[in-house]
């Protein structure tokens, strides 16, 4: 199998590329876990071997409560693997992703349609 059928990369996070020409993604953020989580591998912040694993786990945890197998289902497994991955990094506690979920969440309600969602940084 290529690596468009199967969503392997050099790093391990990419998304499955449709094979039906509809667009990879659902919504924006789909995108944006993916380029969070191929940005810790890249800077050695979580291992290829993590990644896989965690979104594996989070995937039969989809299956297990009888989830649909489809995008939604994906990127939301996605999205678990890479808070719980983030909470296992040194200096980042679970209360400090919940707050910036948070935060991400309160500007992307207040960004007008079609705009760049910008949240201010961290304290």
């Amino acid at each position: 199998m290529s690596p468009r059928e199967t969503g392997s990369s050099a790093s391990g996070v990419t998304p499955f590329q449709r094979l039906d020409d509809q667009p990879v993604f659902d919504e924006p953020w789909q995108a944006e876990v993916l380029a969070i989580a191929d940005t810790l591998v890249t800077r050695g912040m979580i291992t290829p071997g993590q990644w896989s694993e965690t979104l594996g786990a989070e995937l039969v945890a989809a299956e297990t409560r009888g989830e649909s197998d489809d995008m939604a289902t994906y990127y939301g497994a996605a999205l678990k693997a890479l808070e719980t991955l983030l909470s296992g990094v040194d200096g980042l506690s679970p209360a400090d992703v919940d707050e910036r979920r948070d935060a991400w969440a309160d500007a992307y309600r207040a960004t007008p349609h079609g705009q760049p969602v910008i949240l201010p940084p961290s304290v």
